[in-house]
């Protein structure tokens, strides 16, 4: 199994929104087809036919829980899956 997919499995157990690292989350969405822009400490990633935007910063090396919650509502609410 992919460091991915293990990744999308976490996230969507929201069993440990707290334990998830920044880059890694950045890697999925980037492997998700999301397009990142970085503006200072803002991490902003985009997708054709998806509404929201993300906007991450970093808390440390870890992503920020609230955030992670934000990306699984986005992957669930469109479906999204690897190389989409």
């Amino acid at each position: 199994m992919s460091q991915h997919k293990r990744l999308l499995q976490k996230i969507l157990s929201g069993s440990s929104d707290a334990n998830i690292r920044f880059d890694d989350l950045r890697g999925l969405l980037r492997n998700l087809g999301f397009a990142e822009r970085v503006r200072g400490s803002h991490h902003i990633f985009r997708k054709k036919g998806v509404a929201e935007k993300i906007n991450l910063q970093s808390d440390g090396s870890q992503a920020k829980p609230y955030q992670v919650r934000q990306v699984r509502h986005v992957i669930l609410k469109y479906e999204l899956k690897e190389d989409d």
